[in-house]
């Protein structure tokens, strides 16, 4: 059969299969290099307990002292390679970086408001996008950081929730948002109220939050964290056990029926058993309890609701955090008026409870959990 094609025709066939031999030896390769970057990927020593950096500085050999060493550069110098760690020997930084790196990443993107609200994009080791944005107030900086991408939740609400869950975050990659970000160093206070349910990342979130406070690390105290979580019951109940930062439960309607409509996670974790297990603890010292509770116009910021919310939350120590909804794609919900939501505040503070309305900031620049990100999946797509 081969004998009866024209010379045009075998060339064209010869072609063909030099192409696919091509191809075959190239997609060789290609599997080839990614094994070789796989094997070649080194462990992040940004995230490592003093106890782990130690262990791994026993498996290499090196001195032990050596830990405490690469725990200060890391946490306190605020290094970004390990050719930086100068108090340790040329020979043990190499035999160090043959297997570590300090594992700090630059933000992709800063935007800045006019209001000096700054937003950051960060690409995770995976490939995916996260957002963190800082707020500066008077001689505070608040840094607003995420602990997922994507989110199960789905509260109708929320950007971040529409991209639906794709990963939790490490600590590595939580920290690198704090020590990446521009005036790192003068951040005051964070708070776990990016993109992601903080609770159902609950293993990373506190080993991010107990490097934080770690002597080796930057000594916060516990009352410079805010963890906000939708309430997931059992990994609530483990942060309340176990650690002394403070605590922001996402409210937004006290009726139960109608906070489900807007927060599926309403029919496995209702809000009043959220509510009744917080009775359980103390909130009168310095630890503090507060509710986040975004107005919507028409839906859940008239007086009724008020009235509810009183309910729901009396004898409970807390303060009630009111605020403004950013409009958002996909929702048909819409910002409650000024009007109401001072009516809505005066109200609450007539009843003997810390109300505030939390200034809107950053809405020029998709300060809105999910927005940037959001835009940057759109583009490569």
């Amino acid at each position: 059969m081969y004998s009866n094609l024209t010379l045009s025709d075998k060339r064209a066939i010869s072609l063909f299969f030099f192409s696919m031999l091509h191809f075959a030896k190239s997609s060789v390769s290609l599997q080839h290099n990614l094994s070789l970057q796989q094997m070649e990927q080194k462990q992040s020593l940004l995230g490592m307990t003093l106890a782990e950096i130690t262990e791994s500085v026993t498996e290499l050999n090196l001195p032990k002292f050596t830990a405490r060493q690469i725990a200060d550069w890391v946490y306190l110098k605020r290094v970004k390679s390990i050719s930086e760690m100068t108090n340790i020997s040329l020979k043990n930084r190499e035999v160090l970086a043959g297997t570590f790196d300090i594992g700090r990443s630059e933000p992709l993107d800063v935007k800045t408001s006019v209001d000096g609200t700054q937003k950051m994009l960060f690409r995770t080791a995976s490939g995916k996008f996260i957002e963190t944005v800082t707020i500066p107030e008077d001689d505070r900086l608040t840094i607003c950081v995420s602990s997922q991408v994507g989110c199960r939740m789905n509260c109708d609400f929320c950007m971040t929730g529409k991209q639906g869950f794709h990963d939790n975050l490490t600590a590595t990659e939580i920290l690198n948002q704090v020590y990446s970000v521009p005036d790192s160093e003068a951040i005051t206070n964070l708070v776990f109220m990016g993109m992601g349910e903080p609770l159902d990342n609950y293993k990373q979130v506190k080993k991010a939050s107990e490097l934080l406070m770690a002597d080796y690390g930057l000594a916060w105290s516990p009352k410079r964290i805010t963890l906000s979580s939708i309430g997931l019951i059992s990994n609530l109940k483990r942060f309340l056990d176990e650690s002394k930062c403070h605590l922001a439960i996402s409210l937004h309607n006290p009726i139960p029926e109608q906070r489900l409509a807007i927060m599926p996670i309403e029919k496995s974790a209702p809000v009043t058993s959220v509510i009744e297990m917080l009775r359980d603890y103390d909130w009168s010292h310095q630890r503090r309890l507060s509710f986040e509770y975004i107005m919507f116009d028409g839906v859940n910021d008239s007086l009724l609701y008020a009235r509810e919310l009183t309910k729901l939350l009396a004898g409970l120590d807390c303060r009630i955090n009111l605020i403004r909804f950013h409009v958002i794609p996909m929702s048909k919900l819409r910002p409650s008026t000024e009007e109401n939501m001072i009516r809505f505040r005066d109200f609450l503070t007539a009843k003997g409870f810390i109300s505030t309305i939390r200034a809107s900031r950053g809405e020029d620049i998709f300060a809105a959990c999910g927005m940037l990100s959001t835009a940057k999946i759109g583009e490569k797509s």
